[in-house]
């Protein structure tokens, strides 16, 4: 299959063609069939023709990458890579293998040919690694083309359709493939009018996306709707247990596997911020996940279902109604009911992907059932792709945090089924759009690449993944590694200096959640709130005085949460409200940290975009400009947020700041 050319004025992102020089430069064999081994095929086909190697059918060759039976290897994406003499050889038992096993000969570079090195399996540490796309087929009147999206407008779908040219759905299935990504969900979570048919008459343009995905070893998803056989069937209930609503859901996805025989199942967001649901009919989730489960079973399809489900029309006056419990709320007491193919999906967080957030407690919660772990890789708290948040940290954190104590099982375990639960995996919504960049933010596309590389192996350090997507992106120039390591290795501790602090989590304005809003959602019926008051701030989520939330972990982390004295203090204000004297373990006060670390993050801003304009004349013109344009609006950005959070904070204590800066 030969590598299809980028549009016009479409950046490479981490395969251009130099990403391949020291692969296509030599003497190159490909053995085995079937279209994965194609697309692998293309790829040497195109950069040896770009470097001056040369794809052959016999001869002595410097890589060899065979497609073959090996009894003795259970898992099709894995392969086994070593050098021996003067070739290199990849072996694997199935075409993605091969694929993985190519590109990460590609990641290596000239070092893959150098030298000798014993044969060495790789495979992935999660069975699943998922990217869902909140695409919407029309554009939504509020949330536009793709919801929380700051790259553009959708690279699926235009005027009510999928795109006639899908060329650049292609590049972008090319991207994946490479990073070990091997599912995608195709269509938003919120599924709206005719997003909902693509289950049934639009089903055809779900099969052209099938099509660019396949090749990459990609299965394709459905995000639908659980009032479905009502809006499209005609039926006068979706009651999970009604033998009519049975029956729809069964000759739908016969239909869709008749037509697309690999796809994979059914994304699911129910009785969530509008979403129908069986909460509707007197049923659990269990009722509704097993409903859909028992469709694709017979089809070998699983179905994806959020656990994202709260009360979004609380009543800020109550103190004791907490959304942070929600989701272990209603799904703790159903574990063990679920079907063998559902997939309990679980924000890694309690809240909504907030700067700072502690592991959700439901991961440890409920262990005879499937969960997949899920971040966010579109910045919707994180800056909106105009600040470089470099997320891959904050990830890698909490799917290494170790819900049981010292020694314990991680998150990442969990979701792997290394516990002896059924495993999961890990899900990511995806930030590309139709930006000459993909990512809006050059620099984003880190994180895009950081999640599929980080879900491939937890055990991949941030600075070591960086600096792959570094060398693959822009080149080997030392100077280049240099100052974009000094930029954005410590970039997620930067935003979070300069935005919420200590945990507290949603001081932005509500609606598109860019920019401080600090009492934006305090009266509102979301259930973020900061409770700051004359006195102090921060959330009482204790046992012994508030919400109860600490309660939900297991001891281990229960009792650390619990009190002041032990509660990390980048999550004292997620879990306690503290007196603005509160000292923490710096030394400083509640209050004098807020002051310092807001003066601090906006000066780091103007030192991160000081190092970038050392950079004029080293990266690519067009990509100097549009990074030298964000972090302009960043560095405004920032001191927005550190006016307007120590403004605040002033009025509200009292208390000025120990070294005399201007706060307003």
């Amino acid at each position: 299959m030969p590598v299809a050319p980028l549009p016009d004025g479409v950046h490479p992102a981490w395969l251009p063609s130099a990403a391949l020089r020291a692969v296509g430069s030599r003497r190159v064999r490909v053995v085995g069939d079937g279209p994965v081994v194609a697309t692998v095929r293309g790829e040497v086909a195109a950069a040896v023709a770009e470097h001056g190697g040369a794809l052959v059918d016999d001869g002595p060759v410097d890589l060899e990458l065979v497609c073959a039976p090996d009894g003795g290897e259970p898992d099709p994406e894995a392969f086994v890579v070593g050098r021996s003499g003067t070739t290199t050889l990849v072996r694997a038992i199935d075409g993605v293998g091969l694929l993985y096993g190519f590109h990460h000969v590609v990641r290596q570079g000239e070092s893959a040919f150098r030298g000798e090195a014993a044969p060495e399996r790789h495979a992935p540490r999660q069975p699943v690694r998922m990217l869902d796309h909140w695409d919407n087929i029309d554009v939504h009147p509020v949330m536009g083309q793709v919801e929380r999206g700051y790259a553009g407008g959708s690279i699926f779908y235009d005027d009510g359709v999928v795109r006639a040219d899908l060329s650049r759905a292609r590049a972008y299935a090319r991207l994946l493939g490479s990073i070990g990504v091997n599912r995608v969900g195709l269509n938003n979570v919120n599924v709206h009018r005719t997003e909902a048919r693509l289950l049934t008459d639009l089903l055809p343009e779900a099969v052209r996306l099938a099509e660019v995905f396949r090749p990459h070893g990609i299965r394709v998803h459905l995000s639908v709707s659980f009032a479905a056989p009502m809006t499209l069937g005609g039926l006068p209930t979706a009651d999970p247990l009604d033998p009519a609503v049975r029956d729809w859901w069964a000759r739908t996805t016969a239909e869709v596997y008749a037509a697309i025989p690999d796809f994979g199942g059914y994304v699911v967001k129910a009785d969530s911020e509008g979403q129908p649901g069986p909460f509707a009919y007197g049923r659990d989730h269990a009722d509704g996940a097993n409903l859909l489960a028992r469709a694709l079973a017979p089809f070998g399809g699983t179905v994806f279902w959020r656990a994202f489900v709260y009360n979004h029309r609380q009543d800020w006056r109550d103190r004791t109604t907490d959304r942070a419990r929600a989701a272990y709320d209603h799904f703790a007491p159903l574990d063990g009911a679920f079907d063998p193919n559902v997939v309990l999906q679980v924000k890694a967080g309690p809240m909504d992907f907030q700067p700072r957030e502690p592991v959700s407690p439901v991961v440890a919660a409920m262990p005879r059932t499937s969960l997949a772990v899920e971040v966010q890789v579109t910045q919707e708290y994180t800056g909106h792709q105009k600040h470089v948040c470099y997320l891959v940290p904050l990830w890698r954190e909490m799917l290494l945090f170790r819900p049981w104590g010292e020694g314990g099982a991680t998150v990442a375990d969990v979701a792997a089924g290394r516990t002896g639960a059924p495993a999961g995996g890990v899900v990511a919504v995806s930030n590309v759009g139709d930006d000459p960049f993909w990512t809006g933010h050059p620099l984003a596309q880190a994180n895009l690449y950081g999640f599929g590389r980080l879900a491939w192996d937890d055990r991949l350090t941030p600075e070591a993944v960086l600096d792959e997507w570094i060398g693959l992106t822009f080149g080997e120039a030392a100077d280049v590694r240099e100052a974009l390591h000094d930029i954005m290795d410590g970039s997620w501790p930067t935003y979070e200096r300069y935005t919420a602090p200590l945990g507290v989590g949603f001081m932005v304005n509500p609606g598109d959640h860019y920019g401080p809003g600090i009492d934006g959602y305090e009266y509102s019926s979301w259930g973020t709130y900061h409770f700051a008051d004359r006195d102090g701030l921060g959330v009482d989520r204790t046992r012994a005085t508030g919400t109860g939330f600490t309660g939900q972990y297991p001891a281990s982390w229960r009792d650390v949460y619990e009190s002041t004295s032990t509660c990390p203090d980048e999550l004292l204000l997620f879990f306690h409200h503290v007196p603005y004297g509160h000292v923490l373990r710096s030394g400083k006060t509640v209050v004098q940290h807020i002051y310092d670390t807001h003066f601090e993050g906006r000066e780091e801003v103007v030192r991160m975009a000081g190092r970038w304009a050392r950079l004029e004349g080293r990266v690519p013109g067009e990509v100097f400009e549009r990074v030298t344009a964000l972090l302009r609006e960043q560095l405004r950005s920032a001191t927005e947020w550190r006016d307007q959070v120590n403004t605040y904070f002033w009025r509200k204590s009292g208390v000025p700041d120990a070294h005399g800066r201007t706060i307003y």
